[in-house]
């Protein structure tokens, strides 16, 4: 009981000297495939090359860091997330081929923990984030959503942030831990056609932010 009421006090010490910062966020959304140097280098050039091209959508909210004694932090987060997946299959009767837009809201909550590695120059964070999907089913063209949206996924994040005065720099990507499979069936009589793709993808965020 003492080393439980002890703890207790020391946690409650910690919180009580902890430093806390509120900042608004915003960032861009780039699908990558992994979380490799060479994967995320690429999705940024690209980004550049192509003048925004490959960025699939973006996502706006507050950020809270809660500085602990230590170099550790706390930064639980939330946003609101908008995005699109675009899929493209080839039809089987002929060399055409038929693609899929489909537009995507959410909110995005994660809750990250950091350590400063210089200080408020440059931090190193992970942890997980739960999406709660805004956009229900969708039907498009001819195409109609025959597997119902899943309400709430769990993802995953790690990334780096840079504190510069009150401006923030960050750089994340997000992985997913559940899937959010989709499923299109095209409505047309006498089509056997269907599209299947997973709406959680891989994603490369790259942000901007202000420390009120």
């Amino acid at each position: 009981m003492k080393k439980i009421i002890s703890a207790a006090f020391l946690g409650f010490g910690m919180l009580a000297s902890a430093q806390i910062s509120l900042a608004g966020k915003a960032n861009v959304l780039i699908p990558t495939s992994s979380a490799s140097w060479k994967n995320l280098k690429t999705a940024a050039t690209n980004a550049v090359e192509q003048k925004g091209k490959n960025i699939t959508g973006f996502n706006v909210g507050l950020s809270l860091k809660i500085d602990l004694p230590t170099a550790l932090y706390v930064m639980p987060e939330i946003y609101y997330t908008n995005f699109s997946n675009e899929v493209t299959v080839q039809n089987d009767a002929n060399a055409d081929q038929t693609t899929i837009k489909a537009k995507s809201s959410r909110v995005d909550i994660p809750v990250l923990v950091g350590v400063n590695v210089l200080g408020n120059m440059l931090s190193a964070y992970a942890g997980p984030v739960g999406s709660f999907n805004l956009a229900k089913d969708d039907n498009f063209d001819n195409f109609i959503q025959r597997v119902n949206t899943k309400s709430f996924t769990v993802g995953y994040q790690l990334g780096l942030q840079s504190e510069i005065s009150k401006v923030i720099l960050s750089a994340r990507y997000e992985g997913a831990f559940s899937k959010d499979q989709r499923k299109f069936i095209n409505s047309v009589a006498g089509s056997d056609q269907e599209i299947n793709y997973d709406n959680r993808s891989s994603l490369f965020l790259l942000g901007l932010g202000y420390k009120f």
